[in-house]
């Protein structure tokens, strides 16, 4: 082979290879510039599902939006600012028995079904009149949702009439429908609906269902449970007349039998 040639086919050689390595350096580029592509796109799938979580953690619940509306739908039969005064008795009542309560609690259940008559008796009598004030604190130590709930449905109630409302109340406390203070069964619709189903004049009202299931007095709820956070009440049920406690004699606890409450209740109808 002459010099000439040797030196011709090096040259070749020579080309091949820088042609062959320019062609994988431009492989090797489109790779990363492809593997930077995908990891971006990862990052910014991750960072965006980090993000909507964060924001999504970040939005009030229900019923944190419903303290904060401003437009508030009270029900039929309340007074006050919001509809935040439910008094339920003859008007010719000289005096007016304050009560304390929280849907979910156990106490106040036990006191409706042992004095809860004789109140209800003592109004339509017009021995006095009745104020009630909902309290919802049972949900905020169970994270809980159903003290809220039941007192909107109660607002249901008290938006078809105030007989409604006592014997809805008498309803939910009594010992077939509620439930232990550990199982929140009032934040079911359903549940109060069934409970409902046993007050003649909301059995079959779809006015009432309608109010429930849509959640018309949520607002109004959460309205009436600051109202109770307000008060300086501590504990339910509390039962208050001309601003006095009314209390078993010799202790700080609420009546919870017929006598009890009437011993405690005489001497402040007479105050």
């Amino acid at each position: 082979m002459s010099a000439r040639n040797s030196h011709a086919n090096k040259a070749a050689a020579r080309e091949r290879l820088r042609v062959e390595r320019e062609r994988q350096a431009k492989k090797e580029k489109v790779r990363r510039q492809v593997t930077v592509a995908v990891s971006a796109v990862a990052v910014l799938a991750v960072a965006g599902g980090v993000g909507y979580a964060v924001v999504q953690s970040n939005k009030p619940s229900h019923w944190e939006a419903a303290a904060k509306e401003t437009k508030i739908t009270a029900p039929r039969n309340t007074e006050g600012t919001d509809g935040t005064t439910v008094v339920v008795g003859k008007p010719t009542a000289k005096k007016t028995l304050e009560i304390y309560e929280d849907s979910r609690c156990p106490v106040c259940a036990q006191f409706e079904q042992q004095v809860g008559a004789t109140v209800d008796k003592d109004v339509a009598d017009g021995k006095y009149r009745l104020k009630y004030v909902g309290a919802t604190f049972i949900d905020d130590s169970t994270q809980g949702e159903g003290s809220k709930n039941a007192l909107s449905a109660l607002g249901a109630a008290l938006d078809v009439s105030p007989e409604a409302f006592l014997t809805y109340k008498a309803a939910l406390y009594s010992a077939e429908f509620h439930p232990e203070e550990t199982k929140d069964e009032f934040a079911k619709d359903s549940y109060l609906l069934k409970v409902a189903d046993s007050v003649p004049a909301l059995k079959g009202n779809a006015a009432f269902k309608k109010n429930v299931e849509d959640g018309t007095f949520d607002a109004w709820a959460m309205k009436m449970s600051a109202a109770f956070d307000k008060s300086g009440v501590k504990g339910t049920p509390t039962l208050k007349m001309d601003g006095k406690t009314l209390t078993t004699q010799g202790t700080q606890n609420p009546p919870m039998t017929v006598e009890e409450f009437n011993a405690a209740l005489t001497p402040a109808l007479k105050g």
